[in-house]
């Protein structure tokens, strides 16, 4: 499967922005998905995570009720909503896609996923 990254930009804080990543090459419905992000001289991390069913997702604490993961498999697309953004979340963002394990699990690590966008930008100003 292959993925595409979009929806990053410019922000000042408090605003808001809606990533998405595009899955070509095969279904979507097939993978458990990702959103990791990489600020300069830093390690990347774990922000948001979605069963291959959609049915139970999970975030890094930072997150916790401003971001929201979604997983649309009819348009084989990943969205990840931001709301309420702070200079800190300024990072490039990766969406991951891997197959499942079963039903219920979120993965946490991206070693765990095998396929991986491009990255977008995401600057939030102060």
């Amino acid at each position: 499967v292959q993925l595409q990254a979009s929806g990053g930009g410019l922000v000042q804080a408090g605003g808001s922005l809606r990533l998405s990543c595009v899955a070509s090459g095969r279904p979507l419905i097939n993978y458990a998905m990702g959103w990791f992000r990489q600020a300069p001289g830093r390690t990347r991390e774990f922000v948001a995570g979605i069963t291959w069913g959609g049915g139970r997702t999970d975030y890094t604490d930072s997150v916790k009720g401003r971001f929201a993961i979604s997983k649309d498999n009819n348009k084989n697309t990943v969205y990840l909503q931001m709301n309420s953004l702070k200079p800190e979340d300024t990072a490039t963002y990766y969406c991951a896609a891997r197959t499942p394990t079963d039903i219920r699990t979120v993965h946490y690590r991206d070693t765990e996923y095998a396929y991986w966008g491009q990255g977008t930008q995401v600057t939030v100003s102060s």
